[in-house]
């Protein structure tokens, strides 16, 4: 995951403009991967500190430089108390060298009242002080702390360099290419999709069939939500391929997605597609899971009938 990391040009522009001494005083990195976020942090703050030496560069990875500080603590939520030691800690000078960085990590969890805490040491640091956030999205982080940060998105891995990590770290497991090809480049999404041995995957070829849906759906929680979702985007692109006639592009060619193929419609399949991202952006705008899949799937048996009579 490191090599992944490193391999960005996020990444890359980071460490480039760190070793030339041209850091923005604030960088907000979004990255989309909630579980390895803090990893792309860690990775960026060791670039940061990359000309003090490779053993300031090993306390910053185990979180105990005194010149690197991170925030809140790991599997912490972000506090007005953090905001407030965060202020602090920025008026004293480096212990060890000449610039201080404050990692704030799952910056897009904090609070609005946390963030405005912020605001004025974001905007006017005192001297050799920076600060690295890390977000998944900017969606949450208030418009007045994004005004003050140099924004350096990260793109979602391809299908291939998911496959590669996952092909190292789940040696022999079955599902990978699955996998890799379902989580949208997010390799935790793609993680938790092999752990559940196919169970998304399945869910999701019945969810399209139309299969008990409504019982279906009640089982869609915040907790699930991604893998099913992500498993339902990779089931309808194989529908596509496969009623498109290229199933040589399909992920998977099991018998339910022939028997979907044969069953909905080319141009119903391209819709429900078109519906469940638009599902997946509701969701992520705070709307129940539940009831948006359920909507999700009267969408896609209105669009199936549709086309079924134009045929």
């Amino acid at each position: 995951m490191k090599t992944l990391i490193r391999n960005t040009s996020a990444y890359r522009r980071f460490a480039a403009d760190a070793r030339e001494g041209r850091c923005a005083h604030t960088t907000l990195i979004l990255f989309p991967d909630e579980k390895y976020l803090r990893l792309f942090l860690t990775e960026c703050a060791m670039a940061f500190f990359e000309d003090a030496g490779a053993r300031v560069q090993s306390l910053v990875e185990k979180e105990c430089f005194s010149d690197c500080l991170f925030f809140p603590a790991k599997d912490a939520k972000f506090t007005v108390d953090d905001a407030a030691r965060i202020v602090d800690e920025s008026l004293l000078r480096p212990i060890e060298g000449t610039k201080k960085l404050f990692v704030l990590d799952a910056f897009s969890n904090a609070a609005p009242l946390v963030q405005n805490k912020l605001l004025k040491v974001l905007e006017e640091p005192p001297a050799g002080v920076y600060f690295l956030l890390g977000a998944v999205s900017d969606h949450a982080v208030l418009p007045t702390v994004l005004s003050r940060a140099m924004k350096i998105s990260v793109e979602p891995f391809s299908e291939n360099e998911v496959e590669e990590v996952l092909s190292r770290t789940h040696v022999g497991e079955k599902g990978v290419r699955e996998a890799a090809a379902a989580c949208g480049g997010i390799v935790s999404d793609a993680e938790a999709l092999l752990e559940d041995g196919g169970e998304d995957f399945a869910l999701a070829e019945k969810f399209l069939s139309g299969e008990e849906v409504e019982a279906l759906c009640r089982t869609i929680t915040d907790k699930n939500c991604k893998t099913f979702f992500a498993a339902l985007r990779l089931v309808e692109r194989d529908v596509i391929f496969y009623a498109a006639g290229q199933k040589k592009y399909c992920a998977r060619t099991t018998p339910a997605i022939q028997a979907l193929a044969t069953a909905i419609p080319l141009g119903a399949a391209v819709s429900a597609a078109e519906f469940t991202a638009a599902a997946e952006r509701d969701i992520k705008f705070n709307a129940n899971p539940s009831q948006a899949a359920l909507s999700l799937s009267v969408r896609i048996r209105e669009e199936i009938s549709k086309w079924q009579k134009l045929l």
